[in-house]
């Protein structure tokens, strides 16, 4: 008898699960991240993961080391892998699960589960309901009663951590699919973290499909039209099933901040979110623009289709996975007109940065690359590092040759406002610098933002003609759709681009187009919408 593989989509879902039980284990921030991007890797790939597993060929996939082969052996050769197993009963997705929705940590989740004999999300509720979490260590009459409340009055607790928008956003549609149902919540606004997932669905059998999903560990609630259940993260996934002739209106009511889906309330009857709006006497908007109440009219804004190059990726030259042609290829093939490669300086420090004469040696590659692509142009770019006193970790003079700048800070990112801003700002005057890249030098559930002032940033740009990036890895998003709204409003180009260290992460674009969207930035405020000719003139 044949042997059933694996497909990729249930393969990607088992790392998935590993990474997020790594993160319940308190295991490396960049093991757990290793594991995701590992399943979107897998998710993306057409070649079938088992075949290449069982031809020896899977490490042929950048990203993919030898530690992640070995679990993708043992996964498609049993259908399991043991360490997750061990994990799951450990770390007991189920009550980490409810208790994270409750907004308790992990540990404190089953800590107090096992106090109570509670050994399911349901013994869980009804130790709670019952009064009985007393029991467990320093819990007093006063968590008992918040915990009480949260769950009585049907709150929306926030979990600790939410979801990376590409998980976010992956999680959420295979759902959709399943239930047959359109993707809503915060990962329909592209909202760079999720602690709220909802889908809209027309037909009630999603009700009794979707406990059922292996994303789910545990139900929280349901009734004849609506059903909630939560992630192993604790976040909160809402199933609605609605009338035909309103669904439009639970579309709006779902996908909408409660604040922007209040300043709206009490929202008519519609078959589409078009009648809706049109019912309501507001102009159509833009999923990513429902954050804050507003009903004005939004301007166009930019579009995927309107980005002609990206302008911020990596090599092998550093700490890429690709070769130069390597990454022209796969950017001409998406319809670029350019491609910047911005490998890191040697003051990075944690990965290997270019000296001078290797910035010199990749010039003359990126040559070679530009003779076979032609009339594709990959520009001479790099990510420079802004040391402590604000000078550049390469001289003048090297800078000089390249098409293309960006400055970036690294390390100090715990300095104080005005340190960091000292920085940041002597950097963009130096005439050589077109860019600052991920300026808040953010890491989304890993590092807060830095004190740059952007008011002082945004005037030295306006007088230096520097922009500012939105950078497209999902755990950066930075600068902020609302960073961006600040920046278009002061007038300072944006660049949007993928920071890409794959051929695979040029498909980050949309992410970073959706967060200067999120900015309400037109086409017009984005700079790698010009012509080649334009931006390097």
């Amino acid at each position: 008898m044949a042997r059933a593989e694996l497909p990729n989509a249930a393969i990607a879902e088992r790392l998935e699960a590993f990474a997020a039980l790594l993160d319940l284990a308190e295991a490396s921030y960049y093991t757990a991240r290793a594991y995701r991007r590992a399943a979107e890797l897998i998710r993306s790939t057409p070649a079938p993961i088992a075949e290449l597993v069982h031809s020896g060929r899977v490490r042929e996939l950048r990203g993919i080391g030898p530690g992640i082969e070995a679990r993708l052996r043992e996964l498609v050769e049993t259908g399991r892998i043991a360490e997750l197993d061990e994990l799951e009963r450990e770390a007991a997705p189920e009550l980490v699960g409810f208790g994270r929705f409750l907004g308790l940590s992990a540990k404190r989740s089953v800590e107090i589960a096992r106090a109570v004999g509670a050994g399911s999300a349901e013994e869980f509720r009804v130790a709670l309901l019952e009064g009985r979490l007393r029991e467990a260590p320093r819990i007093g009459p006063k968590t008992e009663a918040k915990l009480l409340a949260r769950l009585e009055a049907g709150e929306r607790p926030r979990p600790r951590r939410g979801l990376l928008l590409n998980r976010a956003r992956a999680l959420v549609e295979e759902i959709a699919v399943a239930v047959e149902g359109e993707v809503a919540g915060d990962p329909r606004r592209w909202a760079e973290l999720s602690d709220r997932l909802a889908i809209v669905c027309r037909d009630n059998k999603a009700l009794e499909w979707f406990p059922e999903l292996p994303q789910i560990v545990a139900l929280i609630e349901k009734t004849e039209a609506r059903a909630v259940g939560v992630t192993v993260e604790g976040v909160p996934v809402e199933v609605v099933v609605a009338e035909p002739k309103r669904f439009g209106t639970e579309l709006v009511r779902a996908t909408g901040s409660e604040a922007y889906v209040a300043a709206l309330e009490p929202l008519p009857g519609g078959a589409t979110e078009e009648d809706v709006y049109t019912a309501l006497g507001v102009p159509w908007c833009p999923p990513e623009l429902r954050e804050e109440p507003h009903r004005e009219e939004p301007p166009r804004l930019i579009e995927l289709a309107d980005v002609r190059g990206d302008l911020h990726c990596h090599t092998t030259w550093s700490d890429g996975k690709a070769s130069v042609l390597e990454m022209g290829e796969a950017a001409r093939e998406r319809g670029y007109e350019y491609l910047a490669i911005c490998d890191h300086t040697p003051s990075v420090g944690a990965v290997r940065g270019l000296t001078d004469d290797e910035v010199r040696r990749q010039g003359e590659e990126i040559a070679g690359a530009n003779e076979r692509l032609a009339p594709f142009r990959v520009l001479r770019g790099i990510e420079c590092d802004i040391r402590q006193d604000g000078t550049l970790d390469l001289p003048v003079e090297l800078l000089a040759e390249l098409d293309w700048v960006m400055a970036s800070v690294h390390g100090g990112q715990r300095g104080s406002r005005e340190e960091v801003t000292k920085r940041v700002v002597e950097a963009m005057r130096n005439p050589h610098v077109r860019a600052i890249s991920h300026p808040k030098g953010r890491i989304l559930n890993h590092r807060p933002e830095n004190a740059l002032d952007l008011d002082e940033a945004f005037a030295v740009a306006l007088e230096t003609g520097t922009a500012l990036e939105v950078n497209g890895l999902p755990d950066r998003l930075d600068l902020s759709g609302a960073h961006v709204r600040e920046a278009v409003r002061a007038g300072v180009q944006i660049v949007a681009s993928t920071d890409a260290h794959s051929v695979r992460g040029l498909g980050n674009m949309e992410l970073a187009v959706r967060t200067a969207r999120r900015g309400w930035a037109t086409a017009a405020d984005v700079l790698n919408t010009r012509a080649l000719a334009e931006l390097v003139s």
